[in-house]
């Protein structure tokens, strides 16, 4: 019987060495694997609004402060929700929003398929490159008049790089942190384009799917830049302001792993760390 006891508790004891030695050898190799380098969390998430909405103003600024987030609302310069609205912008950047530019007004390339709401004045194709870049400076000092910053990013109207098969921005480089473009993808840090960084444009889309690309970038260890612009009604491109609430919670609730940051915010962080 003493004999049979002692061969068991060597046993467990053999059985619980083990254990202790696992883990003590794979601990140390999932702690190097998990990688936190955006500002400390697993990935960093970038939210973009485009156009320069009333609901922006009305809706959407007022539920990211209710979840202490800030965002990235790319302003057309002629728009009148800009100019009649502008001490409410003004606030807005106060608390923290990035005042993005999006152009004087907004210039598309009217060649394309599906542009007949493009004008012969806001028809890309026909502009010179210099009047682009003229443009853009202008709405430039009207932002600074706002918010009275020096630092912020550019959003392609449209997605569209050239005037006359030439990449305006390439004019605009200093003038920027970065230029936020329309293709989607997960990139290292070290892998950004600060000319045409990718972002996901949301049109119908449900939180599920949101999330989920969140997952993405998070088991990436990437970011990955929202691109919206109707939050509840406005515009043609449109998602549910519901949907845009659980996107939102599920990021409250993730704050420990998932940067919420503006673009101007995370361009400057990369470019600081991505030589590291």
């Amino acid at each position: 019987m003493t004999k049979s006891l002692y061969k068991l508790s060597n046993r467990n004891l053999k059985n619980i060495l083990t254990a202790v030695i696992v883990y003590l050898f794979s601990a140390p190799a999932y702690a190097q694997t998990e990688s936190r380098n955006w500002n400390g969390k697993k990935c960093a998430v970038v939210l973009t609004y485009d156009d320069a909405l009333n609901i922006h103003l009305d809706k959407v600024i007022p539920m990211l402060d209710s979840y202490q987030f800030k965002g990235t609302f790319y302003l057309i310069g002629s728009s009148p929700v800009v100019s009649e609205r502008i001490p409410e912008w003004r606030a807005a950047a106060k608390t923290g929003h990035e005042l993005g530019n999006h152009t004087l007004n907004h210039p598309c390339n009217g060649n394309l398929p599906g542009r007949e709401f493009v004008t012969s004045e806001t028809d890309l194709s026909k502009y010179t490159v210099a009047r682009a870049v003229k443009e853009t400076r202008i709405t430039n000092s009207l932002l600074k008049a706002i918010d009275g910053k020096t630092e912020r990013t550019f959003a392609y109207p449209c997605g569209d790089f050239t005037t006359n098969d030439t990449l305006y921005y390439n004019y605009l480089k200093n003038d920027f942190a970065a230029a936020r473009g329309v293709s989607p993808g997960y990139l290292s840090m070290k892998g950004v384009d600060f000319s045409n960084v990718n972002s996901f444009f949301q049109n119908g889309s449900t939180a599920e799917q949101m999330i989920a690309q969140v997952e993405e970038a998070e088991k990436k260890s990437s970011f990955i830049v929202f691109l919206f612009h109707g939050v509840g009604g406005e515009h043609p491109l449109n998602i549910d302001l519901e949907e845009h609430r659980k996107l939102l919670e599920y990021l409250k609730k993730r704050k420990k792993d998932i940067w919420v940051a503006t673009m101007v915010d995370v361009a400057k962080y990369i470019r600081e760390n991505q030589n590291k």
